[in-house]
């Protein structure tokens, strides 16, 4: 049996997504984890094989998150799981160690596929983000397209929760941060991207899809 924890700060996706491993019979789901803080207790004490993780959850989360978990001793795979269809997320996840990313309203057969081939040493990826990384590996291929992708991972995350409502003090203490440092990362961010105010953050994160109306 493949054992599997399943991270997302939403107990009814939780449960939605168990119940599909269930039915495919070969999986086991050996952990649950509500905040990030739970994922990185869970890969230290415990031994298996996927973490399905939700990028958007209280405490550690996203990139970081990714990153802290394949840096732990026997850590597992990880398959992402998002509310994102932006490829920006997809091509940052699989950058910073996860071997898939699937958005949420992918079919459950879909699910159980990448779960199988993740766990055999495979990835799974769309073709779009597949061409996105092999661009990036080229000479001269890391030249920026849209503006937030010039932004660092953590000016990324950053962005992110300003983009959904979340301020500067909170912002400071879900990253272990100071609002110092925060501040800091939001101002290079805003220089990078030709912002001249949150607004204008905010109507730029709309219109490129790069909200999260489930931050909490």
């Amino acid at each position: 049996m493949i054992r599997i924890v399943i991270a997302d700060d939403h107990a009814i996706v939780r449960e939605g997504l168990k119940r599909i491993v269930a039915e495919a019979g070969e999986f086991t789901v050996v952990g649950e984890a509500a905040d990030g803080n739970e994922v990185l207790r869970l890969a230290r004490e415990r031994e298996f094989e996927v973490l399905v993780l939700d990028l958007s959850m209280p405490g550690r989360s996203g990139m970081e998150l990714i990153k802290l978990v394949r840096a732990e001793k026997n850590a597992p795979r990880i398959l992402v799981l998002s509310m994102h269809q932006e490829l920006q997320y997809a091509v940052r996840a699989i950058k910073s160690g996860a071997s898939g990313y699937l958005t949420k309203e992918s079919a459950p057969s879909q699910l159980v596929q990448a779960i199988r081939k993740i766990a055999g040493g495979g990835a799974f990826i769309s073709a779009e983000v597949a061409e996105q990384l092999a661009l990036g590996a080229m000479p001269g291929g890391d030249r920026a397209g849209a503006p937030h992708e010039s932004l660092s991972d953590r000016e990324f995350e950053v962005f992110r929760l300003i983009a959904a409502g979340v301020s500067v003090t909170d912002i400071a203490a879900q990253l272990h941060l100071s609002v110092k440092t925060v501040s800091t990362h939001k101002a290079n961010l805003m220089q990078k991207m030709g912002l001249s105010n949150q607004s204008e953050l905010i109507r730029y994160a709309l219109q490129h899809g790069l909200t999260d109306p489930l931050s909490s």
